[in-house]
């Protein structure tokens, strides 16, 4: 019964691989053929759209190897049943809860691998891309700026801050901190041409400060050539600027639900993205199990296209849904992690009963 469980696992791994590399080249020459209509835009040259579109590739390995796990699985076990191999495993003995462990036993670790790859590589790949493609098309000051209409704002305390323009190097441009006493009387404006975050100490250092000090009798006005900037912003509340969230790690996620729940603001979104992401190795298994109920057709009766076809437009179903909840789950304020976990939960109670139905016959 091992040696069966090996081969059955073999034959999913390779195919999902398979089908996965395939995937991932077909939408990374569609990529390269969008970003051709950019080339000759300032500096942006052939080679530059090249790179980008390779630094853009992890993002994409994290999204479609889901997808490359329900079609090959799907595509493995119809090749076996086909061949009639499946037919003398289940002959043999071999349990349909037999069957579901070695596909999942590979399924385990792929998942996992694709996950730290999203959580670790994806991220800052798609940062370099963006900084890359911005600064070859010369318009890296752009790339932020357009994302508001008066800059970005955010609160801390009594101190309301406003930054007209983040550049794609996380440099700030045009910063005003408006601080303000228990009775919400302005009491100091901040105006700073530029902003650096220095990483070694956790804090920013503003360049060309102009600071006003208001109080019931005077106004002064004083000028810095730099100055030290401690505050809870981080990079990391920036970067969902530059990446969209569903694509950032974990930890800039929590970084931003902190924040935004501090200033009591709206954080459904960022929520919601950080359970995908937690329940992202669960997704692929769902996949793979989906696929399984579908191997369970007698070949003389036809239909093995149809079948994968059917198993295919499901798993994209899935997909389709799960965004739809999370758009709902943000419009609706529905609890993230009901938005999150219920397409997961019905997904998988359907493979489950699915698979029940196929062993009862």
């Amino acid at each position: 019964m091992r040696l069966l469980r090996g081969y059955l696992g073999r034959e999913v791994l390779l195919a999902t691989l398979v089908i996965f590399g395939a995937l991932v080249m077909l939408f990374g020459f569609f990529d390269l053929i969008q970003e051709l209509a950019d080339v000759g835009r300032g500096g942006y040259t052939f080679t530059a759209a090249v790179i980008y579109v390779v630094l853009h590739l992890p993002s994409r390995m994290y999204e479609l190897f889901p997808v490359a796990a329900l079609i090959g699985t799907l595509f493995a076990i119809a090749q076996l049943v086909a061949n009639s191999e499946y037919t003398v495993m289940r002959a043999s003995g071999m349990s349909l809860l037999q069957t579901s462990w070695a596909v999942l036993r590979i399924g385990i670790p792929l998942a996992l691998i694709t996950f730290l790859a999203g959580e670790y590589v994806a991220p800052q790949a798609e940062r370099m891309a963006t900084t890359l493609r911005a600064a070859s098309r010369g318009d890296a000051s752009q790339v932020m700026a357009q994302q508001f209409q008066s800059g970005f704002w955010f609160k801390q305390d009594q101190t309301f801050v406003n930054i007209r323009s983040v550049l794609a190097d996380m440099t700030l441009v045009g910063v005003h901190i408006y601080e303000f006493d228990r009775d919400m009387r302005l009491t100091r404006l901040r105006v700073a041409e530029a902003g650096h975050y220095d990483a070694a100490r956790g804090q920013w250092r503003l360049d060309d400060v102009q600071t006003t000090e208001i109080s019931p009798t005077a106004t002064t006005v004083s000028h810095d050539a730099s100055w030290t900037w401690d505050t809870v912003l981080r990079p990391s509340i920036l970067n969902v600027y530059q990446v969209a969230p569903e694509r950032l790690e974990l930890d800039a996620l929590y970084d931003n639900i902190h924040i935004l729940s501090q200033n009591a603001q709206k954080t459904s979104r960022f929520e919601i993205a950080f359970w995908n992401k937690v329940l992202y190795p669960a997704t692929v298994l769902v996949m793979m199990l989906l696929a399984l109920p579908f191997a369970h057709f007698q070949r003389r009766a036809g239909g093995v296209g149809v079948r994968i076809f059917v198993g295919t437009m499901l798993g994209l179903a899935f997909f389709l849904i799960g965004r739809l909840f999370a758009n709902l789950g943000v419009l609706n304020d529905w609890p993230p992690l009901f938005s999150a976990l219920f397409p997961l939960c019905v997904f998988a109670a359907l493979a489950a009963f699915m698979m029940y139905r196929m062993e009862r016959r």
